[in-house]
């Protein structure tokens, strides 16, 4: 399932959707493709109804995420996931939303597919460019969901045709276009060649969490009292949980 989200900023915590749309390519290839606007519960910055064009106005009568969650937990169940910069934003604000909403969807289960790193090891571009590069179009409407959506998805196909080392398989699709392997959709935690748990930023980059947690008492308090996602704290409590109970 391709998808695209315009948000009321770009701070995977504290920022909401106000607007989702999906293109759902089914085996038999049938295409079927929603949008819908969603009430952000905040006011939505002047910068951010620059880039898309949605207001408070706009979205004032519109449903909540969390009135939606379940609904679209149920159009997603059993997809893999497909976006433009979906592996670093689109997912982790989606999850994030799930988590606040209370429906635990475990998107752990699906494969990624990130239209824009593909694009970026093989052109360094933008979506746009990418559009015009790939399939030789202006990308009318950019900054709607519903077209950024559809141009991805068009790009992705085009991708395929254009370079005989990519295969048109979602294993390796994902595995392509995944810089690192996160342990945490925020990627904070990731892991390394030898499947252990690393930190992948701040002083302690490239440290392993484990050894971190055992020398620097203060370092799990400090993280969830911090500006992290409720997706990195949850990952970071269950490996602290699990510690716990193996010593």
């Amino acid at each position: 399932m391709f998808f695209d989200l315009e948000t009321t900023g770009v701070n995977v915590a504290k920022d909401r959707i106000v607007e989702i749309s999906f293109l759902k390519v089914m085996p038999n290839g049938e295409e079927i493709s929603k949008t819908r606007r969603i009430n952000p519960e905040m006011h939505i910055p002047e910068n951010a109804t620059a880039v898309h064009g949605i207001t408070d106005d706009d979205v004032k009568n519109e449903p909540t995420f969390k009135q939606i969650a379940k609904s679209l937990a149920t159009t997603i169940e059993g997809c893999d996931l497909a976006g433009f910069n979906s592996n670093r934003f689109d997912i982790p604000l989606l999850a994030e939303e799930f988590l606040r909403a209370g429906v635990d969807i475990d998107l752990n289960k699906r494969k990624f597919v990130d239209v824009q790193t593909i694009f970026h090891k093989k052109e360094q571009r933008t979506l746009i460019a990418a559009y015009k590069f790939y399939c030789d179009k202006n990308l009318e409407d950019a900054h709607s969901a519903s077209a950024d959506t559809m141009a991805t998805y068009e790009v992705l196909k085009s991708q395929l045709d254009k370079y005989d080392d990519l295969q048109n398989d979602i294993d390796f699709l994902s595995e392509y276009s995944s810089f690192t392997r996160n342990v945490d959709f925020a990627g904070r935690f990731v892991y390394d060649d030898n499947d252990e748990i690393v930190i992948n930023f701040g002083k302690y980059k490239d440290r392993k969490l484990k050894d971190i947690l055992k020398t620097d008492t203060s370092y799990y308090s400090w993280m969830m009292n911090g500006d992290f996602t409720l997706d990195t704290k949850k990952v970071l409590t269950n490996i602290r949980l699990q510690m716990m109970k193996n010593s």
